[in-house]
């Protein structure tokens, strides 16, 4: 099983203080070793010489019958038990270990005869072990002051490594931060942000791995750019020359002699004309000074405007039905009940909508763009989906769903496309992404997603309400009773 680490763990800057600290901490463990090893052998070494040549002294003088000198004796209190051995066996040695409380070094060698062979006491009877016993201390305390400078130096070499590591890391994600906002920018829309890099601009300077980046990212945004500029005026132009000719076809059309041709021919000009307006629509959107009219409105009195509205366009209730009003010709109109729900004949289905407001909002919104998004979510789903197609608002989340296939998978992982259309689907992908468009405009947030039983959901989530003072007198919004402005789905 993986171990779940943090996720600060995982950013570079931590990544290059664990391996800093790592290999300083290596690389100080390695070299305090070596200068501990290297300072403890010549030290022991000194303080082993000084104690053969004091056992030498004490040797010589023992031999003539003389009183060894100060700390030499004959088998003293303390030696140790294992250096008498090898002395008494006829060898010389040295030994550190502690006497009185105190580190001290012997050097013991035997007596009673000189020296018998090698690991054989001499003759005599029981041997016996001259020993000399230097004061170890001041070297011992030498070993343990150069441990303790050895630990705190490189105690201070890892700290100021690491605050150095630190610095120049910093500076390096630093700017890799500065590039990943550059790209998030880009990514939302704003084709003119540029990381500008000072090292990519200045030659003279040596160029790193991040400068190279950020010159990568600044040309893909500027060629990105400029392919969207040259595709939004094609698009505006194209819709802008084909307004007048079809103005012209429209006039002449409306000549023609009654029968089913013209309407065939009028059918697929008002097609023409629609698709040309959406052109021009969604040029105004993509060029972004789109200006934006708010006023205070009542979700749930725009949702029911946008449902007659799309029911007369479709021959069902005209918009300036009111409830219980007497059926025009032609319609099966179904009357606004107490409980807030509205439905209509829904386009090209035969089916109506229903509006369900679970809980009614008032906010601060550009009408027209909103029954805009509305219209053509309700128009997608009559079009594309199957019925029962549901209008809900919820507070100032507002709900489009309907109970066909669902969104196909690049519209929910990428959002709308336009002109992109998959399964045999009929229409250009158009009302969708004028739906979003004018959404980012209003600064509401508009999601697809499929319902877990079947069915497309689309969810706009719309800013806050504003202070319920905004009211006119007698509860109507200043809005109510008009339908959708020209060009609506």
């Amino acid at each position: 099983m993986r171990l779940a680490l943090p996720r600060w763990s995982g950013t570079l800057a931590v990544k290059a203080a664990v391996f800093i600290t790592v290999m300083c901490c290596a690389l100080a463990a390695l070299l305090g070793v070596l200068v501990h090893v290297s300072v403890t052998h010549r030290t022991v070494g000194e303080a082993r010489d000084l104690a053969l040549s004091r056992l030498e002294e004490a040797t010589t003088a023992f031999e003539a019958g003389d009183r060894p000198g100060p700390g030499a004796g004959v088998d003293p209190p303390g030696l140790p038990a294992a250096l008498r051995d090898l002395a008494v066996a006829g060898e010389r040695g040295t030994m550190v270990a502690e006497h009185r409380g105190r580190p001290t070094m012997w050097a013991a060698g035997p007596v009673d005869g000189g020296r018998g062979e090698r690991g054989v006491p001499p003759s005599g009877g029981r041997g016996r072990a001259l020993a000399v016993a230097v004061d170890y201390a001041q070297s011992a305390r030498t070993i343990e002051a150069l441990d303790h400078a050895i630990l705190w130096s490189s105690a201070l070499a890892i700290g100021a490594t690491l605050l150095v590591g630190a610095f120049a890391v910093t500076r390096v994600t630093r700017r890799l931060h500065a590039t990943a906002r550059v790209a998030r920018r880009i990514s939302a829309g704003d084709l003119d942000a540029r990381v500008d890099d000072p090292r990519a601009k200045d030659p003279t300077r040596p160029q790193d791995e991040v400068a190279t980046v950020a010159v990568a990212l600044d040309s893909m945004a500027s060629s990105l750019q400029g392919k969207l500029l040259s595709e939004q005026r094609f698009t505006a132009d194209v819709a802008h020359e084909l307004r007048t000719p079809l103005t012209g076809l429209h006039a002449a059309a409306e000549l023609l002699p009654p029968g089913r041709p013209t309407e065939l021919v009028r059918d697929r000009v008002a097609a023409l004309r629609t698709l040309t307006e959406d052109l021009l629509e969604i040029s105004r959107l993509d060029t972004g000074r789109e200006r934006l009219e708010p006023d205070a409105e009542d979700l749930g009195a725009v949702a029911r405007r946008v449902v007659r509205a799309a029911a007369a366009s479709s021959g069902g209730v005209p918009p300036s039905a009111s409830p219980g009003s007497p059926p025009t010709a032609g319609t099966h109109p179904r009357p606004l009940t107490d409980t807030g729900t509205a439905t209509g004949t829904g386009t090209g289905t035969g089916t109506g909508t229903e509006v369900r407001v679970v809980r009614d909002a008032r906010v601060e919104t550009d009408r027209r763009r909103l029954e805009r998004i509305l219209g053509n979510l309700v128009a997608n789903a009559h079009l594309h989906g199957r019925a029962p197609v549901v209008l809900t608002v919820d507070g100032p989340v507002v709900t489009v769903r309907d109970h066909g296939d669902g969104y196909p998978a690049y519209l929910t992982a990428h959002g709308p496309q336009r002109f992109r259309t998959e399964g045999g689907a009929k229409g250009h992908g158009l009302g969708l992404t004028i739906a979003a468009g004018q959404a980012e405009v209003l600064g509401a947030r508009l999601t697809f997603s499929n319902a877990p039983d079947g069915g497309a959901v689309a969810t706009l989530t719309l800013p806050h309400a504003p202070p319920p003072e905004t009211v006119s007198p007698g509860g109507s919004t200043p809005s109510e009773g008009h339908g959708l402005s020209d060009g609506a789905v």
